[in-house]
C-alpha cells in the first residue's frame, strides 16, 4: 500500500507558528512520526508540501493510479480551494482530510471545508496523532 501526505501552506512552518494553537512538534518530525508508524503497518508513504494551490491540484494528479490513499491537511487551502476539492474528486483515490487543530471552534471562515466534501473522513483537533489515525483510517 502506497500513501500520499500532502501539507499545504505553512505547514512547513510547524512548530514556530502558532504553537499555542499547532504544538511544538516540526515538520521534519512530524514526517519521522509518520514514517515510523507507516513502517509499523507496512505502508510506503509519500510526502509533499506545498504552499502553492495548483502545485498541490499537480500533485493530487501525479497520484492518480500510482497511490492507494492520499492524507491531506490542505491548512488554508481548506475553506477557499474548489480547485483542490475538483482534483481528489477527479482522481477518485481514498482521501482522509486531517487538521491540526478543532477547525470546527475557530473562527466562521475556517468552519468551512470543501476538502470534506470528497473525504471519506475528516480528523480534526487531535493534533499531529490524527495523521496517524488517518494512516490507520486508509489501510482498513
Amino acid at each position: 500500500m502506497k500513501i500520499l501526505v500532502i501539507n499545504g501552506p505553512n505547514m512547513n512552518m510547524l512548530g514556530i507558528r502558532e504553537p499555542d494553537i499547532y504544538g511544538k512538534v516540526t515538520y521534519k518530525d512530524l514526517m519521522k512520526m509518520i514514517k515510523s508508524h507507516a513502517k509499523e503497518k507496512g505502508v510506503k508513504v509519500c510526502f509533499f508540501q506545498s504552499n502553492h494551490e495548483g502545485a498541490i491540484v499537480d500533485e493530487i494528479h501525479r497520484a492518480y493510479k500510482k497511490m492507494d490513499g492520499i492524507i491531506i491537511n490542505p491548512a488554508a487551502y481548506t475553506h477557499t480551494s474548489i480547485a483542490i476539492h475538483d482534483a481528489l474528486k477527479t482522481v477518485g483515490i481514498p482521501t482522509v482530510e486531517v487538521h491540526i487543530s478543532e477547525i470546527s471552534e475557530r473562527e466562521s471562515f475556517r468552519q468551512v471545508s470543501y476538502v470534506s466534501l470528497v473525504a471519506q473522513k475528516v480528523i480534526a483537533g487531535k493534533g499531529t496523532e490524527g495523521y496517524l489515525e488517518a494512516l490507520d483510517e486508509l489501510c482498513k
